[in-house]
């Protein structure tokens, strides 16, 4: 028996490929196939299941190309309803997978299908778990997401989920490996530790939320906090559900390469969004005007689902040479299908063309420290709001990235602002977003609140300090 964890840092999300004897089973694959096409072949194995522990919303799944391309059947836990050929497997049902046997744990609440899958070892004995959203390593999945789909308020979900641990997870000895769908920085939870493995016994110690004393407890401490998910979840529960055009057409269409003036013309007839995926740095310098910057050094994808919204939006690429498949490849893993082709020869093209470029005014921490008189510039922190509570400058107003598409409608579009975030990454995604839109009245300050610190710009951690933006 092999066990191995397949984690996507982008995505925060672990995926298993699982063997025994000759036999294979994946657990929540990603997207794109060939990687778990090339293992099975090198290991000589045939791929007889892919288990999913749920209709997953922050990425798309690659269980239909997958099975199309192996003939391997897809597996789901009790009430899942796909709209394709799958098992949807009884509480307590086992698969025999070479000398090892995976048993079916139906353990609702993040949602109404959300499996646990326990494999117990050639001798019988319970080995680990694959736990899907129910349980995670510091927290348990968030009980807000399927509440229009169950007809269901967070807190009875959220009071599921309590019996499911209880009753099917509690009960399983401490040494039972927990395998979990996601760690630290994924939206699907508010509390994950930052390993991605651990063992139940320790999981029954440090997790908060299978630490409260009964059930009223519980849900408040699992609701209480809770941000707004992605508006592309929902999006992306319907694709993993309903099906979705082959990775293999999208990778085809993205990685058509287009002129500087075929690009151009397909931008005004399509409506298409110009999304460079250059890193903030080489962005700013120069870029085709009304282009959105997110790089691909960063966290690239959901920052894609936050801000673009619609995953049907037309997408032209550009980026770093050599870059334009792996765009393609993590646009796709969060159901960016539309792709119509990258700008061939990147960026130098379009400016050898003699077409017109744009800048972001960007200045340097030493300089915005110069310039800045507190009491009579804006500043406006666009990090999330735990870390602005936690240090700030001085007087800063605090708009988090996430809400740009309700924030920017109250910008002044003649008052100058500056602006920055932690790094340099999300700031840069914002200027690209304003100017797109029209607003040219700010600038940006390179490297962020982490280089404005070390600066003697007046700084403050008081958190009834925070300001919101005034219309």
């Amino acid at each position: 028996m092999k066990i191995e964890q397949i984690y996507t840092g982008c995505l925060a999300q672990g995926a298993y490929y699982i063997t025994s004897n000759g036999e294979a089973a994946i657990v929540d694959p990603l997207r794109e196939t060939a990687p778990y096409l090339d293992r099975l072949k090198k290991d000589g194995v045939i791929l007889k299941y892919i288990f999913e522990t749920h209709f997953h919303a922050d990425f798309v799944s690659g269980h239909l190309d997958l099975s199309k391309k192996t003939g391997a059947s897809i597996i789901y836990g009790p009430t899942a309803n796909p709209a394709f050929d799958s098992i949807v497997a009884t509480d307590g049902q086992e698969f025999k997978l070479g000398n090892i046997t995976i048993k079916v744990l139906h353990t609702p609440g993040h949602t109404l299908e959300s499996s646990t899958f326990l494999l117990k070892d050639e001798t019988g004995k319970d080995h680990c778990i694959f736990s899907g959203d129910t349980l995670f390593l510091g927290d348990v999945g968030r009980p807000d997401l399927a509440q229009k789909a169950a007809q269901m308020t967070q807190e009875e979900l959220a009071g599921m989920l309590y019996e499911s641990l209880m009753n099917k997870i509690m009960p399983l000895a401490d040494d039972v490996i927990v395998y979990p769908a996601h760690g630290a920085g994924s939206a699907c939870g508010k509390n994950m530790m930052k390993e991605t493995v651990d063992n139940l016994g320790n999981q029954k110690q440090v997790n908060y939320a299978l630490n409260q004393p009964d059930k009223k407890s519980f849900v408040k401490a699992v609701t209480d906090g809770l941000l707004p998910p992605p508006a592309y979840f929902g999006l992306n529960v319907a694709m993993n559900k309903k099906g979705y055009m082959s990775f293999d057409t999208v990778l085809n269409n993205g990685m058509r390469s287009l002129t500087a003036d075929e690009l151009e013309v397909a931008a005004e007839n399509t409506g298409a969004l110009i999304l460079d995926t250059r890193s903030n740095t080489d962005f700013y310098k120069g870029f085709i005007p009304q282009s959105v910057n997110i790089g691909l050094d960063g966290d690239f994808a959901p920052w894609v689902g936050t801000l673009i919204i619609d995953v049907k939006q037309p997408i032209l690429i550009i980026a770093d040479l050599g870059k334009e498949e792996e765009t393609v490849t993590r646009l796709s893993r969060v159901g960016f299908d539309h792709i119509l082709g990258h700008l061939k020869g990147g960026i130098k093209a379009w400016l050898d063309s003699g077409k017109k470029a744009d800048v972001v005014n960007r200045i340097t921490p030493e300089q915005f420290a110069a310039n800045l008189q507190i009491g009579a510039d804006k500043v406006v922190d666009i990090r999330k709001a735990s870390e602005y509570a936690a240090e700030h400058i001085e007087d800063a107003f605090n708009k988090p990235l996430a809400n740009i598409n309700d924030w920017i409608k109250d910008i002044n579009p003649v008052e100058h602002f500056y602006i920055h975030c932690e790094g340099g990454y999300r700031s840069m995604i914002a200027s690209s977003i304003l100017q797109a839109r029209g607003y040219r009245n700010f600038t940006e300050v390179a490297g962020g609140f982490k280089a404005i610190s070390e600066t003697d710009v007046p700084r403050t951690d008081f958190i009834c300090q925070s300001k919101m933006l005034p219309a």
